[in-house]
């Protein structure tokens, strides 16, 4: 396992498409009940930023800032955001550039997964989060990821995906370690909470199975996995293929489940 992290997804337009779709109403919406004006807000592992602006609006007129380790997302993030107070840097959620105690909330949704010290995170989460205040995190379980109907090739693909997760230092199970983590960082109040998000109907079918079926050949994940020698291309492009056959599935349907944490310093 590398010392350092590899990300899996990368930021291929597959992945971004994803990204881009989050808002905090379908992807934090366990913390919105605690967000008030003038909050200053740190939102670590911000992608293209869609989140982030939520957010901004939200604790309006309050400070939030975004960072990411890649400068490339960070660029689309301030270009797609620029219509809010926002910012966008590059930083490291392991070594934070902030003094201690300088934010109301400190929030970071699907990344811990990707990190090789989650705890290590959350620690540096917590020493920058003001007593009294919230560290709030999100992130999938992809061994709790189901489908109908079933088909061996989304096996593989998942199989697949779970491998090369944790070959390049991460967890992709991480929505059921998330409490664990967090009394590992010191956190002493932690709820937990959980949340799906579902696609059933045609019009997300397609966007979502489509958008799997270009990872799994085209996207860094896809490099790795052949890198790995965990897959071929042609057995990749099996795996994009049966994602397209559940797309064509009238009945098809699949649930992402999320871990959810709140916790106070």
């Amino acid at each position: 396992m590398p010392d350092q992290a590899i990300y899996t997804h990368g930021h291929h337009e597959s992945v971004l498409r994803s990204h881009t779709w989050r808002t905090v109403e379908n992807s934090a919406a366990y913390l919105a009940p605690h967000l008030e004006p003038g909050m200053r807000l740190l939102d670590v592992g911000c992608g293209p930023g869609t989140i982030t602006a939520d957010l901004a609006r939200r604790v309006a007129p309050g400070e939030v800032i975004g960072i990411d380790a890649a400068p490339g997302v960070l660029e689309i993030a301030a270009r797609d955001n620029a219509d809010t107070t926002a910012v966008f840097e590059t930083g490291d959620v392991t070594n934070l550039r902030f003094a201690d105690a300088s934010f109301d909330v400190v929030h970071a949704h699907q990344v811990l997964q990707h990190l090789a010290d989650p705890v290590a995170a959350l620690i540096e989460m917590r020493r920058v989060c003001k007593p009294g205040g919230l560290v709030a995190a999100r992130d999938g379980d992809y061994a709790t990821f189901t489908w109908y109907p079933a088909d061996p090739g989304l096996d593989r693909w998942l199989a697949t995906y779970e491998a090369v997760g944790r070959a390049n230092g991460g967890e992709p199970d991480a929505g059921r370690r998330l409490v664990a983590w967090a009394r590992r960082a010191g956190f002493s109040e932690v709820t937990a909470s959980a949340s799906v998000w579902c696609f059933a109907e045609p019009v997300d079918r397609e966007w979502w199975g489509e958008l799997w079926a270009e990872r799994i050949t085209e996207s860094p994940l896809a490099h790795r996995a052949v890198e790995l020698d965990l897959a071929t291309p042609a057995e990749l492009a099996e795996m994009a293929g049966a994602w397209r056959h559940w797309i064509a599935e009238p009945d098809g349907w699949f649930a992402v489940l999320n871990g959810e944490i709140l916790c106070r310093p």
